[in-house]
């Protein structure tokens, strides 16, 4: 937060009231939230005993707890963690149903050997989703429950699409999907987390590009061409980027709770009215915007009052069935989020600001790994003590505020869990014996980044140096391919893991995820995935910023993942698709490959020279930088790292 203070001293006179502010953004991200408990935290079996006496009152046989909040975020606060409340499962992803006589989580392969490790045996049962002879929710649901039975859901955690789908489904097999006024978690839940309630922060237009009154514009454009006379938002970094307001309700995201609603007359935002001080009225009115602020809970009555003056809302997909049983069918037009995929293409300044956060990101990833090479024989380093010293050669960067997410921080066997994440339980010392893995991020001011490097400080094993180059053969293959605007990231997915399929190997799980600029490390669109249903899958356009992370994971024994972010740009090239234009994939990341796990042998001609050209961007670009911060031993490991390689 040292920068962060700093930035925030040299601004205007009207950002200097923001200091404590910002400083709380700061803290909040970084998870230095001390919630205190009135009550003894009561056993699993406790708590699923309680959730099931709630549901005989409410003649349900089944209940459906998901891992997202009311605004479908992948990525939710202490106070919304309702499926590790339940199951103890601290994952991102993942859907409990808990019966009378039985419970299971389902979850995808990212997480299995996690789920496998914090789930309770004796009261849960994994669902390793994506495996063969393992049911889906719906079979299970449809095997495990008498016929008449009801199964309940909170009607603010299930999109409209999966409540018609499920009840559907139910009820082709003589069951019934009901909704339940009351959180039936929330019911039990004694030792619940209050909701963060921080001051809200401006993002300043040389970070934003875009005033809000420009944004507000351009929805209401779209509220004439599609003849609505209202648009409801409920996306929260489609409100902090509407806006241009950063919050901190959400551990290293900052976003707020609020929901919106935009119409041809009016801009209402539903959140805590106490937030909204005279420094955010004044943000509002140099945004050029004017804004009617209700209690956040009064948004379901606000979407009733609009119904009964008979216009037409817009709903985006991703929205609760809460608020989709408010609108009647020939008032509703339901739609992928028009904020979201205007919020998805970045701005000139945004896509700037990118470049230069990735530099800066860039230095803070070298000097640990430099770091790393010189203190992993003493015996002390670990993954969380490693993942801490990281964090610290962040923090000393211009413009930081926070790290984007939990470190991923791996060696050994524990990198072969996708998203493991070190505790106190399972913290393992990282030694020259194995790979390391380090998937890690910061929020900037001027951007967000998540960059991943696989390494090993011994001698890797030949298989390992072979698995790592296949990896390296499908990352560069994306990451240089040139391609006609609006193609699907099913293509990329497919260039990614060829080079391991060629040998019978895969990865289970996507290769590329958008990102937000100051926002969500995880944003969509876009998305490199091997699907295609999302009805968010508009296509790569330039200013799109995505992820190109393809991975191998061995279990037990060792994981391996490389991750830039990539920004879409113009492909500099003779022709054109037939006048459709060229795209091209422009590495935002700059650290070193480490070339040691390469198989130089596996690789062409044309990939040596894609590394040897992206290693010297990187020591062009992220030297200087090293100089400048008189890290200068980091600068002399730098420029080995990245001389020249060559097929012999």
């Amino acid at each position: 937060m040292k920068n962060s203070k700093k930035y925030i001293i040299g601004l205007s006179a009207l950002l200097i009231i923001l200091v404590g502010c910002g400083l709380a953004v700061g803290r909040a991200l970084n998870g230095d939230d001390n919630y205190e408990y009135d009550e003894t935290p009561k056993t699993v079996e406790q708590i699923l005993s309680d959730v099931r006496s709630l549901m005989e009152d409410n003649s349900v046989a089944a209940y459906i707890v998901p891992s997202v909040d009311a605004h479908s975020s992948e990525y939710v606060s202490a106070h919304d963690r309702r499926l590790q409340y339940v199951t103890n499962f601290t994952g991102s992803a993942g859907t409990a149903i808990i019966a009378l006589q039985a419970a299971a989580l389902w979850t995808d392969s990212r997480y299995h050997l996690q789920a496998e490790n914090q789930l309770d045996s004796d009261h849960w049962t994994l669902m390793r989703e994506g495996l063969a002879d393992v049911p889906t929710r719906d079979d299970w649901l449809l095997k495990n429950l008498p016929a008449g039975s009801q199964v309940g859901t909170d009607p603010f955690l299930i999109t409209p699409t999966e409540f018609d789908r499920l009840s559907r489904v139910l009820s082709a097999g003589g069951l019934r999907l009901v909704t339940l006024e009351r959180n039936l978690v929330d019911s039990v839940w004694n030792n619940r987390p209050p909701q963060i309630n921080e001051p809200l922060i401006p993002l300043d237009i040389k970070y934003s590009g875009k005033r809000a009154s420009e944004k507000i514009a351009d929805l209401r454009d779209e509220l004439t061409e599609k003849k609505a006379s209202a648009i409801v938002i409920n996306g929260l970094d489609e409100i902090a980027w509407l806006f241009n307001l950063r919050g901190s309700d959400i551990r290293n995201t900052p976003v707020f709770f609020a929901y919106a609603i935009v119409s041809n007359d009016q801009i209402l935002l539903f959140t805590n009215p106490e937030r909204i001080n005279e420094t955010i009225r004044a943000h509002f009115r140099s945004e050029g915007i004017t804004v009617t602020v209700r209690e956040y809970d009064d948004i379901l009555a606000e979407i009733k009052e609009l119904v009964e003056e008979h216009g037409k809302l817009i709903i985006a997909t991703s929205c609760s069935h809460a608020f989709y049983a408010q609108i009647p069918a020939d008032q509703r037009i339901q739609l992928y989020s028009l904020v979201a995929t205007k919020r998805a293409v970045k701005n000139s300044v945004e896509a700037e600001g990118m470049r230069r956060a990735h530099i800066r990101d860039g230095a803070a990833v070298v000097r640990y790994l430099h770091w790393l090479e010189e203190n992993v024989d003493s015996g002390n380093v670990t993954e969380l003590s490693g993942a801490s010293k990281l964090r610290e050669f962040r923090s000393v960067q211009q413009n930081f505020v926070s790290l984007s997410f939990t470190a991923i921080s791996a060696f050994g066997s524990n990198a072969a869990i996708v998203h493991y994440s070190p505790t106190e339980e399972t913290d393992t010392l990282i030694t020259r014996d194995n790979i390391y893995l380090i998937d890690s991020g910061g929020q900037y001011w001027d951007g967000t980044t998540d960059v991943t490097r696989s390494v090993h400080m011994g001698e890797p094993t030949a298989f390992q140096r072979e698995a790592f180059t296949r990896v390296l053969k499908g990352f560069l293959s994306l990451g240089s391919t040139v391609f006609p605007p609006k193609t699907s990231g099913t293509f990329f997915d497919a260039m990614a893991r060829r080079a391991l399929w060629d040998v019978g190997l895969d990865y289970g799980h996507g290769t590329g995820h958008g990102i937000g600029s100051f926002l969500g490390v995880h944003e969509y669109p876009p998305s490199i995935v091997s699907s295609t249903v999302s009805p968010g899958n508009v296509g790569l356009q330039e200013n799109m910023f995505s992820s190109n992370e393809p991975g191998y994971y061995e279990p037990d024994e060792f994981g391996i993942r490389l991750e830039d972010i990539v920004q879409v740009v113009k492909a500099d090239v003779r022709f054109d698709f037939a006048g459709r234009g060229a795209l091209t994939f422009y590495a935002n990341t700059v650290v070193p490959l480490q070339t040691k796990l390469m198989d130089v042998s596996l690789m062409t001609e044309h990939e040596v020279e894609l590394v040897n050209r992206y290693h010297e961007r990187v020591l062009k670009e992220v030297g200087p930088l090293l100089l400048e911060q008189e890290a200068n031993e980091a600068y002399i490991w730098l420029a080995k790292q990245t001389q020249a390689i060559r097929k012999v």
